[in-house]
Order: C-alpha cells, then sequence, then structure tokens
C-alpha cells in the first residue's frame, strides 16, 4: 500500500479560539462550535452518551467536539492536541460506536481494529478507556506490549479480539509468529505518533502500514508535528481532515511554569529542599537516564520520601505497581524517564519537575502535560544547569515564551548546542556528579566541558528490538506477499 503525500495533506476542520494564526492554511471546511455541546450532539450511540455520563464527563473537550463527527461520518482524522485534554475519548467513543453497529465476531487470530501507541503504559492507559467504554457489550479489547509473556498473548489472540491495543514492537513479533492478521482491521490508531517517532517506530510503522487492509479508516493523533510526520500521514492516512485544538509545542494553560538556575551536582538536594516544601503534593521527577532516576529515586527514599521509580530497566509489573502507587496514595514521587512522559494520565498529579532537561524540546511539553489535567491546576518546575542551557532556550522557542526565572540566574556566556553527547549511550548523568557523569561548569562564567550527558537510550527495549524488524505482507498460507 501506498498513499502520495499530496493526498494525505489534512484539511483544516476546528482552530480553537487557542489556536495561533492560521492564515496560512487552507481555510477550514467548518467553524469550532459557537457554543458547549454535549456528547448527545455527536450522534454517538445512547448507549455510550449514557455510559459516559456514569464516567462523569458531561461536555466534551475541543478535540472530542471536533474529531467525534468526524470519525462518524467516516472520514480519516489527523488529530492535534495538548495533552491531558481527552484525545482517548475522541477516538475510542466512536470507534466503539461503529463496532457496535458491525454483526459478527471476530475470526480466530483476527482483529477489527488496531491502536498503535508507543509506550507500554500508554497501551495500558488506552485499553483500560477503552474497556470502559465497551462494558456490558459484546466487544472485547485486548493488549500486547513488551516486558509481558508472549505466550499468554498468542493465547488471547487466538480467539479472536475486536479491539487491539498494541505496541509497534510486540505486535510485529506477534505477527512474525503468526499469532495475529492485521489485514482483518477495518479501523487503525495512531496515537501519541510523534513519540513513536522519537523512539524510532518508524520502521515498524512503516512495516504495519503494509501489513493493514487497505479498506480502513484512520485517526492519527498527536500533541506535536515533526518533520517526518508528513511520511507517515502520507502512509497511512487519505484525504484527512485535520482537527486542531492547539498549537504544536502549546502545554495546558493551567501549568504554572518556573526554572532554577542550578549546577548539576547540586540539583539533587534542591529537589529534596522543593519536595519538603510541599509535603501534601503528588510530584513525578523526569531524569535523563535510567540509571540517574533509580540513583535519584533511592537518595529520595533515603530522604523521607514515599518515592518509586519507572524507566526501562523495570519490569512490567514493576512499572505497574509504581504507577498504582500513586494512583492509591502509596508513592508521592515518581521517578522517570522519558518511557512514562505519556503513559501517566493520574489526575491528582500537581507538581512535574524537570530535574534533566529533556534533549528534544516537545518531551518537554509532554513531561509538563502529566499535570493539570482534566482542567485541574498544576506546576511544571525545571532544573537547568548551565551545560542545559542551550536546551532550555529550544524548549522556550518552541513554546513561544519565557519561563520565569524561580531562583538563580542564566549563565552569562551559555554553552552552545546543549550537553555534550557521551561515549557510552545512555550512561552516568542523571542529574550526579560522578564518573562517566556531567562535570559542573558554573553559572555567569565560562562552564567547564562535559561528560556523560549521552541521549538515553531508554526505549521499551523489548518493542524497539521488534520494531527493526518484520514480515513482508503476509499471506495465510505462510507465504511473503512483497
Amino acid at each position: 500500500m501506498s498513499h502520495s503525500n499530496a493526498a494525505a495533506q489534512p484539511q483544516t476542520v476546528i482552530d480553537s479560539q487557542e489556536t495561533s494564526d492560521t492564515s496560512s492554511q487552507a481555510a477550514p471546511e467548518s467553524a469550532a462550535p459557537e457554543k458547549a455541546v454535549g456528547f448527545g450532539d455527536l450522534g454517538l450511540d445512547p448507549r455510550l452518551v449514557s455510559l459516559v455520563s456514569t464516567l462523569g464527563f458531561e461536555t466534551p473537550t475541543p478535540i472530542q467536539a471536533g474529531a467525534i463527527p468526524q470519525v462518524l461520518s467516516g472520514r480519516d482524522v489527523m488529530g492535534l492536541a495538548q495533552t491531558g485534554t481527552g484525545k482517548t475519548a475522541a477516538f475510542g467513543l466512536p470507534l466503539v460506536h461503529k463496532l457496535l453497529g458491525q454483526p459478527g465476531k471476530p475470526q480466530e487470530r483476527c482483529i477489527k481494529a488496531l491502536v498503535l501507541a508507543p509506550t507500554r503504559e500508554l497501551v495500558n492507559q488506552i485499553a483500560e478507556n477503552l474497556k470502559a467504554y465497551t462494558a456490558g457489550t459484546k466487544l472485547k479489547t485486548g493488549l500486547v506490549v513488551g516486558g509481558a509473556s508472549i505466550r499468554g498473548q498468542i493465547q488471547r489472540l487466538s480467539r479472536g479480539t475486536d479491539i487491539l491495543v498494541a505496541t509497534p514492537g510486540r505486535l510485529l513479533d506477534l505477527v512474525e509468529r503468526r499469532a495475529v492478521f492485521l489485514d482483518t482491521a477495518t479501523f487503525l490508531v495512531l496515537d501519541e505518533a510523534d513519540q513513536m517517532l522519537d523512539l524510532g517506530f518508524i520502521h515498524a510503522l512503516r512495516k504495519i502500514a503494509t501489513l493493514v487492509g487497505d479498506d480502513r479508516q484512520t485517526m492519527l493523533f498527536s500533541a506535536t508535528m515533526p518533520k517526518n510526520m508528513a511520511e507517515i500521514a502520507g502512509a497511512y492516512l487519505r484525504d484527512p481532515v485535520r482537527i486542531e485544538v492547539a498549537p504544536p509545542g502549546k502545554a495546558a494553560d493551567k501549568v504554572k511554569q518556573c526554572v532554577h538556575f542550578v549546577e548539576q551536582a547540586a540539583k539533587a538536594d534542591k529537589l529534596v529542599d522543593e519536595l519538603a516544601q510541599r509535603p501534601d503534593a503528588v510530584s513525578v521527577v523526569f531524569a535523563r537516564t535510567k540509571h540517574g532516576a533509580e540513583k535519584l529515586m533511592k537518595k529520595l527514599v533515603a530522604s523521607g520520601f514515599k518515592a518509586a521509580s519507572i524507566h526501562g530497566n523495570k519490569s512490567q509489573g514493576q512499572r505497574e505497581r509504581a504507577i498504582q502507587g500513586l494512583r492509591d496514595g502509596v508513592v508521592k514521587v515518581l521517578v522517570a524517564t522519558d518511557v512514562a512522559a505519556r503513559g501517566i494520565d493520574i489526575r491528582g498529579v500537581t507538581h512535574v519537575y524537570n530535574f534533566d532537561l529533556p534533549e528534544v524540546a516537545e518531551s518537554y511539553v509532554h513531561r509538563i502535560g502529566r499535570t493539570a489535567r482534566a482542567g485541574a491546576d498544576g506546576e511544571g518546575i525545571a532544573f537547568c544547569a548551565p551545560e542545559e542551557y542551550g536546551l532550555l532556550r529550544a524548549i522556550e522557542r518552541l513554546m513561544k515564551i519565557d519561563i520565569e526565572i524561580a531562583s538563580g540566574e542564566p549563565p552569562a556566556r551559555a554553552p552552545r548546542g546543549g550537553p555534550r553527547r557521551g561515549r557510552r549511550p545512555g550512561g552516568g548523568g542523571g542529574g550526579y556528579a560522578s564518573k562517566g557523569g556531567p562535570k559542573s561548569g558554573g553559572f555567569n562564567k565560562k562552564p567547564a566541558s562535559g561528560k556523560g550527558q549521552g541521549r538515553s537510550n531508554d526505549r521499551n527495549s523489548n518493542d524497539a528490538r521488534g520494531a527493526n524488524r518484520g514480515p513482508r505482507r503476509q499471506g495465510r498460507n505462510g507465504s511473503a506477499v512483497a
């Protein structure tokens, strides 16, 4: 299957009042709703309208109000919205509506709808929501992720699945084993497509595009628009409508942001002080590397905080227990790498700390999107070492703001290009001045060169390995179809 990029150029349907100037875009087909609408006004099955009411949702968010009618009408959709704005319901509710209207059960090892997401946490979150939307119906939702028993996943897939939520790498592993056929899927969703590109899944997405049935409806949702998104749109979408309710790179309005300029070696003590000032807060702290996240978590526990960590070296069970602990209040501080940036949907998170600034500016937006969810207030607090000043400036350029300075002063002569790459991928760093870690530069003076601030290798390791291989289009008789 192939589609030209020209055919996939989206038409803008909705630009909310938050959207930046769109004078250079094509004229929108329709305007954003002028008055608040309810879920019952969107054309959804009455059973779904009643269900979302029991779940406590009365008024659709802008992305939901824009996307749901378009999906119900059969159009391919490209949805752009900041994190925490209800994208899962924007595709999940109309998807369930359409599947309820389809007769029959899925065949063995076949699916009716496929939802792709970049991380285990996000897959779990999406599957949990879809199971809530399908409660009391005939529809079955399944999930497959790396780090879990593949034998159990094969057994469950053998019975057929209405909606399969998957990470790309594990999905290709299962296709290779002939445990699931994708050509029966009539609906395809790519959620957080930009992070799938960030995590290196572009080759996996290309392969999956050749395996999913041509006669399908596709929805792509993202919070940012990286340059190579056009290729993905061209491969997956046919004449899509574009629904944009916030400029790419815009954070949630209710996130109050600030930055502390602090030496790298002093960050850990600074974090302890900040957390101690907010004993009732529920916080997520982002570190750059797996080693750094684990070391920081242990320091916080030793300092008396109820802390846990989540990163690529943790098993699926450990990651799920840490997130559940945060939900239940057993854990007050969750230290994470970017593997969890878009998989934590906990309304009670009040503060997000960027202990290490991300090397990709868009990741900052997704990190602070873990707070101020569903209209709540929240704070995003960044720690910036001298060697990270270039990263901070990149974040401010993306968001078109100057982040408020809470303490310290920016370096008089800023290092260029952010932290240097370490020789050992993902090694050192994490906020401590140690062997393999960054040396402090110093503010208002020329910073010393640093080591070990390499890009994290914290991928969904099982999924990333699977993403780099996989079959061509799969024939039922075991042959490969070009």
